[in-house]
């Protein structure tokens, strides 16, 4: 299993608009097949418009999989609407596994 860690900064007044389709997006990934566990969304104290997404994932293969698959090329044109500045993620592995 891996985590990735996805950073957002939203636009102003899309935060809602935002940690709704987030919600969408979890329960979709949840109910397909493509190596998604989980996800949570994280809201930042001192900058209310950035946000982590700390996601679980099979392997490193399935989140590939996954940033090369159309429905992400699909959430990351919408979220060009609504977003700052361009997101970024990093990808974590537990060390005793």
């Amino acid at each position: 299993m891996i985590n990735v860690g996805l950073y957002y900064k939203v636009k102003e007044g899309h935060e809602k608009e935002f940690e709704s389709i987030f919600n969408e997006m979890v329960k979709a990934f949840k109910n397909s097949n493509i190596g998604f566990i989980d996800g949570k969304l994280y809201k930042r104290v001192d900058e209310p418009r950035e946000y982590l997404i700390y996601s679980e994932w099979k392997d490193l293969e399935s989140f590939k999989n996954f940033i090369k698959s159309r429905e992400f090329k699909n959430a990351t044109e919408y979220g060009a609407t609504i977003l700052e500045n361009k997101p970024y993620h990093r990808i974590y592995k537990e060390i005793n596994e």
